[in-house]
């Protein structure tokens, strides 16, 4: 892993001038806000598919092999509405929505007891359901459709996303452990000693980019462009922005 004093020497490596020291008070927070910032935004590219092969999310094994530290599971605490569950919990890192998993039971077939014996319990296991992600908009039109309602002999219904909750649409089944599987910001780096100019407050310690060491590579190219876009450095900027995004 590369370490954040690496980082720093890449970057003044990059934004200096040969045997000059023009541009030696790049301050500690602007390669970390920077780097940040790239992050980000590169995250961002690749999930779109906002790159130069077009790739989005898991198009190609590269980006597979490079957002899946992002991608988590997070277990649905909910409430129960006429129609639909609402979760009580949202990730407060999170970044892009990939799928919501879920089970279903009825009254003439309930939850399988676990390995405890305790019918009902928390890890209950129903009928695998197929959970589809619809439109806010869509609700009423698919909720009356036949082919496209919920349905528990099909193994199939739909949920949304809307004021950071997500909702699970029912009809004659009941929801269990709905699971939301996303895309999480990336870990923010910090420098020690480095005090952030935004909440003043000094970082304790060190803490290093999560992604794989030709990723770094990338995001300081991108990270180098921003700062020097910021000082008006035209060619670092165009060199920066071409490096990271070629090599991507």
């Amino acid at each position: 892993m590369i370490n954040n004093t690496t980082l720093q020497i890449k970057f003044r490596q990059r934004l200096n001038k040969l045997a000059s020291n023009d541009y030696d008070n790049i301050e500690c927070w602007q390669i970390v806000e920077s780097f940040n910032k790239a992050q980000i935004e590169w995250c961002r590219r690749q999930l779109h598919g906002n790159n130069m092969y077009k790739e989005g999310d898991e198009m190609s094994k590269r980006r597979i092999d490079d957002l899946q530290p992002l991608l988590v599971n997070l277990g649905l605490l909910t409430i129960q509405g006429d129609t639909f569950v609402e979760s009580t919990n949202f990730p407060e890192n999170y970044l892009e929505y990939k799928r919501v998993s879920a089970e279903a039971v009825t009254e003439c077939c309930p939850a399988v007891a676990p390995d405890d014996g305790i019918a009902g319990g928390p890890q209950s296991r129903g009928r695998s359901m197929t959970v589809y992600l619809s439109e806010v908009a869509n609700v009423d039109i698919i909720m009356r459709d036949p082919l496209k309602r919920p349905d528990f002999e099909w193994g199939e219904t739909y949920c949304t996303v809307q004021d950071n909750t997500i909702r699970i649409y029912h009809r004659d089944f009941d929801i269990l452990n709905p699971v939301l599987t996303y895309y999480r910001r990336p870990r923010e780096i910090q420098i020690e000693g480095c005090v952030d100019p935004y909440t003043l407050v000094q970082s304790p310690a060190d803490v290093i980019c999560e992604f794989k060491d030709d990723i770094v590579e990338l995001l300081i190219d991108e990270a180098c462009a921003i700062i020097a876009g910021d000082i008006n450095d035209a060619n670092n900027y165009i060199r920066g922005s071409s490096q990271a995004e070629k090599n991507n």
